[in-house]
């Protein structure tokens, strides 16, 4: 782990410890957040190297009988940008030449290839301990709230799909290896009742202003269903670790301002940092959606206060830093207050919670007026020790996303 500087101690393993000098609240703020994240191992040369024969770019075409099928405008898109699909599926995507990496908004390419994703790859998947800068972020112009407490979080019962039927996992490469974070179903305007469309975090999608998109995106809609351990997991079955499928995105979209600002640590971009990815299964499915196959998926409260009126707000995510593993779904309740990282961007919530990396992406729930529960939020940024998370307030910015990604399927 790099060393955490002052006024934080690093710690094995386990993030940091305060020391017992007192600091000023925006300069201790400042020490603290890190992107709670993503995981890695970029050590997984063995299963990178096990794909099945067949891949494919996905798109419209790319399911129904089973076979996968290159759409002939997304082997053009990959021609223009020198992919050869031979090559890629072969391991050509290892390749993170700073020229090549793909960037900009409307370059997403998401090639599936077929089996990459077993059960040993995915459970692979770690989380990377990351430092923060005192300068990653501004005062927190007088309207943060006290830090709260933190909230233990507690497991979710298995079944998962019985109890929390839209959280998942999604799984993803960057150039340092095999990553995770959290995510969400949620319901596709354009699609009522049969969506395809995932809520996650910005950079579980987008590395920000120094990187591009990341690639072999795919969710995992009730991960380890049956909650087993890792040690169980370790002989699993694909069917045991993924029984609703692998589901690649075919596309992806998240806010200009994360493109623009987001970085690897601090508050860089989180008040924008979320996404949506829309996804299709990896072996062409039954011709049921994402909806259809989990039989759940959540509405989506762009309209939320800045100052939140509810007495809480339930968190959920697959945390993988210690002491969690990722492999179980955890969930945190508490009273959201505030968070600001400077003047010109949105307040973001907080709550308090004990959940570290790898619950990043994962959708923060409010239940509104009408007894029904909204997704409000997705966790983004924390601190080191783990005591408590933040997820941007979904706004028009929010709901720009989420339109462009449903008309973009629309008529599909």
């Amino acid at each position: 782990m790099r060393p955490i500087r002052p006024p934080f101690i690093a710690r094995r393993g386990g993030g940091a410890r305060r020391t017992t000098s007192p600091v000023p609240a925006a300069v201790a703020l400042a020490s603290v957040l890190a992107l709670t994240a993503t995981g890695c191992n970029s050590g997984d040369s063995k299963a990178d190297g096990r794909p099945s024969a067949s891949a494919s770019a996905v798109g419209a075409g790319s399911i129904g009988d089973g076979k996968i099928k290159i759409p002939d405008d997304i082997r053009r898109k990959l021609k223009e940008h020198g992919i050869d699909i031979d090559k890629w599926k072969s391991g050509a995507w290892k390749n993170w030449n700073k020229d090549d990496w793909l960037r900009e908004a409307d370059d997403f390419i998401n090639p599936i290839i077929q089996g990459l994703w077993d059960p040993d790859r995915m459970r692979r998947a770690k989380d990377p301990d990351k430092g923060v800068d005192n300068n990653d972020l501004t005062s927190d112009q007088g309207v943060t709230d006290p830090t709260p407490a933190p909230v233990t979080a507690r497991a979710v019962s298995p079944t998962y799909h019985a109890n929390a039927a839209t959280a998942g996992k999604v799984f993803f490469d960057s150039p340092e290896g095999t990553m995770v974070c959290s995510a969400t179903v949620v319901e596709d305007p354009a699609h009522p009742g049969k969506s395809n469309l995932v809520w996650t975090a910005g950079h579980c999608v987008h590395a920000g202003k120094k990187g591009g998109w990341y690639r072999n995106i795919a969710f995992v809609p009730s991960y380890n269903d049956a909650g087993r351990s890792t040690a169980q997991l370790q002989n699993a079955t694909k069917a045991e670790a993924a029984p609703y499928g692998v589901w690649w995105g075919d596309w992806a979209q998240t806010s200009k301002q994360w493109i623009e600002q987001g970085g690897p640590t601090g508050g860089q971009g989180a008040s924008y940092d979320f996404a949506v990815i829309h996804v299709t299964p990896e072996k062409g499915g039954n011709g049921k959606s994402l909806q259809e196959t989990v039989g759940a998926a959540l509405p989506v409260n762009f309209s939320a206060p800045a100052v939140p009126r509810v007495e809480n707000i339930t968190a959920t995510g697959y945390p993988a830093a210690p002491p969690y593993d990722g492999q179980r779904l955890y969930q945190c309740q508490d009273k959201p207050g505030r968070l600001s990282l400077g003047a010109s961007d949105p307040t973001m919530y907080r709550i308090g919670c004990t959940m570290t990396g790898g619950s990043s992406g994962g959708g923060w729930v409010e239940t509104g007026p009408d007894g029904k529960p909204a997704l409000v939020s997705n966790t983004s940024i924390g601190p080191v020790t783990a005591g408590w998370l933040a997820g941007p307030r979904l706004g028009t910015v929010a709901k720009g996303v989420y339109d462009s990604v449903s008309r973009k399927f629309a008529g599909r």
